[in-house]
């Protein structure tokens, strides 16, 4: 009776996360027919081949998204209220960090953003220096955000002046880092960081006093989205930096 039990609550609302892929993958089915009708022409032997990605591609997401439902959201939120009772709060500016950090390096989208950048570029933008880039981002994103929420600081005294300096770094930065850090900003906000780094910044609201858990969930996500772009815009001022001064030694 427990294990039957246990299933149920692994799997209820399992049938809305079907539906969500489903919205998501049948649109990309729609456009890759009407391609292969007119346009692509491809034999049956790599059509099938596709098909069975997409039913791998389905199953995994599903299961994916569902994991984090019902595994790290409920873990999050726990998290968060207990970082909440902390009566030293700067601890949970370093903790903040470090879990945006780790949750960073688990989320699916970055791991494919970084692949196809190295793939992409020849190997001039490392894999590894691009995720460990986009960690010290998103890190600093949820000190920022607990911070925030800690002392009840406006949202739009982060957010303007963080694309503020976006937009100008913009001008010192090589076109490729651009389109990369822009890309990176909304690869940041994927199921993985958002589930169960919202979760935590709504649980660490709800038990500060004064903090409403929904409007401080939403500028977490606006801040997450931020500190991406900035981290990789100033990867790219470094890089110019280094080909610059091996250029003057050679």
């Amino acid at each position: 009776m427990e294990e039957v039990l246990s299933e149920l609550t692994i799997f209820e609302g399992f049938g809305g996360v079907l539906a969500e892929v489903a919205f998501a993958l049948v649109p990309l089915l729609i456009f890759f027919g009407i391609c292969q009708v007119f346009f692509l022409k491809l034999p049956k032997s790599r059509i099938i081949n596709i098909l069975k990605g997409v039913v791998l591609t389905f199953i995994g997401l599903a299961l994916f998204l569902q994991g984090v439902h019902v595994g790290f959201e409920p873990a999050g939120t726990m998290i968060g209220e207990t970082l909440g009772e902390f009566e030293n709060r700067w601890v949970l500016l370093p903790i903040g960090f470090i879990l945006g950090f780790v949750a960073t390096i688990a989320e699916p989208a970055i791991r494919i953003l970084n692949h196809e950048v190295e793939k992409v570029s020849g190997g001039y933008i490392p894999q590894k220096v691009l995720l460990y880039t986009l960690c010290i981002g998103v890190g600093l994103s949820i000190s920022l955000s607990i911070l925030r929420i800690l002392y009840g600081i406006p949202l739009y005294w982060m957010i303007l002046p963080g694309y503020g300096l976006a937009l100008i770094l913009i001008f010192f930065s090589t076109p490729t880092f651009t389109s990369v850090a822009f890309d990176s900003g909304g690869v940041a906000t994927g199921p993985m960081t958002v589930t169960f780094i919202m979760a935590i910044a709504i649980g660490v609201a709800s038990v500060t006093e004064g903090r409403d858990p929904l409007v401080e969930g939403f500028g977490m996500i606006a801040i997450v989205a931020l500190t991406p772009i900035l981290s990789v815009l100033v990867l790219g001022l470094i890089y110019s930096w280094k080909e610059k001064r091996e250029a003057d030694n050679g």
